[in-house]
């Protein structure tokens, strides 16, 4: 078995089971050392459970408290949040212990300016309580994950729940907010032009709107278009663009390949999403067909190495192939014949044989300093 089972033309490096010969564990190399792995494995066991108080700390409103008002004693900080005073004490120590709250004596404990980057502002590029409450709402859908490993079959994103849209939203929000009007778009070959003067712009794939609101906000005179699939999504874009006051975005519940050819797009983004998609090859075309000869689609997706067996020594494999397995991949095969990428999928050769097979000709690589994105920018 596969784990792509649509393939672009060019064969892609995927290992499947008939090239793995059988093995038993004597054939295991030893590393001779359980106390090491030991470790290693507790260390994973305590992040859980320290993840579970962050989540409960990000939700009952504690960091921001915190933040808020100031160094408080565990009686105060409950009175603050409307708590009980035992179980925040009990919830402090804990966090004092993983070194995400400080103790400052006497009872009183408080956040330092980098804890509450992380935990309590989400107007913080740095913040990233938001990833936390992903990992918890895909926790809610365990018998799930039983049935996707039996049957191959993985979830539509709207069964995951609004709270798994609304998390997805504030974890990845705060770094793009950061950095897509003033640090991204500049390094884009004629885009920023293009939008100051008036030009029409598509996210598709666009979740609950951040990015195209961000970017219609400082480009007035230009049109924006947002395309999802998920309807928990677009009614999240919906009421953040009520709440915006802009004029000039529309979303559309809709799948990629739903564009219509009219080649009029100056701009077209795709953010985190295309190694969700069931069709990745089928938007890329419709991405192609709708964008302007002279247009611009920059694609942001998880930076994968080539192949699986290079992604073993990601820094952040473990956690990404967690992801992968409790959400993204689940997403790219909920229905028959869905590609499953997954979320390390997309690797940079992948993108390029996928994007040439669907008619673009040039694609560039950008760094913008993120330990966990990859930047394509695409054109015809």
């Amino acid at each position: 078995m596969t784990t792509v089972t649509e393939r672009p033309s060019q064969e892609l490096t995927e290992t499947t089971d008939e090239d793995l010969t059988e093995t038993t564990g004597e054939d295991v190399p030893e590393t001779g050392d359980l106390d090491d792995l030991g470790e290693r494995a507790v260390g994973y066991l305590m992040g859980a459970a320290v993840s579970a108080l962050v989540c409960l700390g990000d939700q009952l409103g504690l960091y921001r408290a915190l933040l808020d008002t100031g160094p408080a004693t565990s009686r105060e900080l409950a009175a603050r949040a409307g708590l009980d005073e035992r179980w925040v004490r009990e919830w402090l120590h804990g966090q004092a212990g993983a070194g995400l709250v400080r103790y400052l004596g006497e009872g009183r404990f408080g956040l330092t300016r980098e804890q509450a980057a992380l935990l309590a502002d989400e107007d913080d590029p740095a913040f990233l309580a938001g990833g936390f409450g992903v990992l918890f709402d895909l926790f809610q859908g365990w018998e799930r994950l039983h049935d996707s490993f039996r049957t191959g079959r993985g979830t539509p994103y709207d069964d995951l729940g609004p709270e798994h849209a609304r998390d997805e939203s504030r974890f990845s929000a705060p770094w793009m907010r950061a950095n897509l009007v003033p640090v991204i778009l500049p390094d884009l070959a004629g885009v920023t032009a293009k939008l100051t003067a008036g030009a029409k712009a598509a996210d598709v794939g666009c979740g609950a709107g951040r990015a195209l609101l961000e970017m219609a906000a400082a480009y007035p005179r230009s049109e924006f278009h947002g395309y999802d699939s998920s309807a928990e999504a677009i009614r999240l874009a919906e009421r953040n663009l009520s709440h915006s006051g802009l004029t000039n975005v529309t979303f559309h519940h809709a799948e990629a390949a739903s564009l219509e050819p009219h080649a009029s797009f100056d701009l077209v983004l795709t953010w985190d999403c295309l190694h969700d998609m069931t069709d990745p090859a089928g938007a890329m075309r419709a991405i192609r067909g709708a964008i302007d000869p002279d247009g611009t689609w920059l694609i942001v997706d998880l930076a994968g190495r080539p192949t699986p067996e290079e992604n073993h020594d990601h820094p952040l494999a473990g956690l990404l192939y967690g992801f992968s397995v409790l959400d993204c991949l689940g997403c790219g095969t909920s229905v028959e014949g869905g590609l499953g990428l997954g979320t390390l999928g997309l690797s940079e050769p992948v993108a390029r044989q996928m994007t040439s097979e669907a008619g673009f000709t040039r694609f560039t690589v950008h760094d913008f300093d993120n330990p966990l994105n990859a930047f394509y920018e695409v054109r015809a």
